[in-house]
């Protein structure tokens, strides 16, 4: 079936199949996150170096199958990357129940649950990146940038969502209610997304090389990661800030972040599209610089939730920004395989980021971290200058 060729107003409609999916995919990411040391502590026995390895399992997979996820996509259908990835998804949720079957043999419990984590991070690779390239080739090409903003959003509700809805499933009835919403909840999804418009895939079309992509993936890619450690800063370390500093409740600098996102990008969602990536990124990246300034040097909870919120205004048009210097140029037998190595570089940031700003932490203080992300996500002005300047080779 051919593209949908969307006009503006339609966009969100066309949308919605790619959306629900991407809500679905990250949902159950989310809810496992705050529950998922718990258990592997609590129930099984096992102590913080363990609750790392399975955690890290599923973003180590995540990042492996970036690559694989955006050819296949590319040569076997958008769509079909989705699927695929929501089936696995629920493969991931037998894993689960067959890991709490055998609880009694806790080695053999945190293996399966380990394999069942990393099985998901592969679903979630395919899930997004097709995703995105079947978002991108539903809707005409001037709605790049809200296709990327949508999408990111979603994925961004879905995380701050799943996280109190598996802290409630968790405490109400166990481990059990997020093995069993892992693998029943994408399977509903396929249901409805059986009824939904499919793109031609291009499986014998010239295909861009892994070389060709990353020469034009990596400066947007680059940026999008430094970019990132802002978001970084707030989301792994935000709560430790305001405990120290004995401001509640702790979780309000994500959430502040977190809505100021979606309303930017809920009414300002169409700018990158209108003015050009690069040139919105780059206003946006000194919203975003001053935000974290400002969490860094507060003195209060409101000042520092003042901070995150324009934090997160800033943040919001950065990313889709740099994504659409990303895939300008590029065909649509391309897309995808160039968004799984952009969205690898964000991968990269916060496995990276994390332990980086920790050591900043503590050594010079926690508000030291929030300025080191502001200094960080400043420098991105400079990639934001050379791509305004770049000149783009269609492939």
């Amino acid at each position: 079936m051919p593209a949908h060729r969307s006009t503006d107003s339609s966009v969100l409609v066309t949308l919605m199949p790619v959306i629900c999916a991407v809500l679905v995919g990250f949902i159950i990411i989310g809810i496992a996150l705050p529950v998922l040391p718990l258990h592997v502590e609590n129930d099984l026995g096992y102590g913080p170096f363990i609750v790392g390895l399975v955690a890290g399992a599923q973003f180590a997979a995540s990042l492996i199958s970036r690559i694989w996820s955006g050819t296949f996509s590319d040569k076997k259908g958008a769509k079909k990357a989705v699927v695929t990835g929501l089936f696995t998804a629920s493969v991931a949720g037998v894993l689960y129940l067959l890991s709490l079957s055998v609880s009694a043999l806790p080695s053999l419990s945190v293996t399966l649950l380990t394999v069942g984590r990393a099985i998901l991070g592969g679903a979630e690779s395919f899930i997004i990146t097709g995703a995105v390239a079947w978002g991108l080739a539903l809707v005409d090409h001037a709605h790049s940038g809200k296709v990327i903003a949508w999408i990111g959003t979603a994925m961004f509700a879905a995380m701050a969502l799943g996280g109190p809805i598996g802290t409630v499933l968790f405490t109400s009835f166990g481990f059990t209610a997020i093995a069993l919403l892992t693998l029943l909840l994408p399977l509903l999804v396929l249901a409805y997304l059986s009824r939904t418009a499919d793109v031609v895939p291009h499986p014998h079309a010239d295909h861009a090389s892994l070389i060709q992509v990353i020469k034009i993936v990596w400066l947007p890619g680059l940026g999008a990661a430094l970019a990132s450690i802002g978001y970084c800063t707030i989301l792994a370390f935000s709560s430790l800030y305001y405990s120290a500093m004995h401001w509640q409740p702790v979780w309000m600098a994500f959430t502040a972040f977190g809505l100021a996102l979606i309303i930017a990008r809920t009414f300002a969602g169409h700018l990158p599209d209108r003015f050009g990536g690069a040139r919105i990124a780059l206003i946006f990246l000194f919203v975003q610089t001053s935000g974290l300034l400002l969490m860094g040097f507060a003195t209060t909870a409101l000042i520092a939730s003042l901070g995150a919120a324009i934090a997160g205004f800033g943040y919001s048009l950065v990313y889709p920004g740099l994504g659409i210097e990303a895939i300008r140029g590029v065909s649509q037998q391309n897309r995808g395989k160039v968004m799984g190595i952009f969205t690898a570089f964000l991968d990269i940031a916060m496995a990276l980021g994390s332990p980086a700003l920790g050591f900043v932490g503590s050594h010079l203080g926690l508000n030291a971290i929030f300025m080191t992300g502001a200094l960080t996500v400043f420098s991105t002005v400079i990639i934001a200058g050379l791509l305004i300047k770049r000149t783009h080779r269609a492939f």
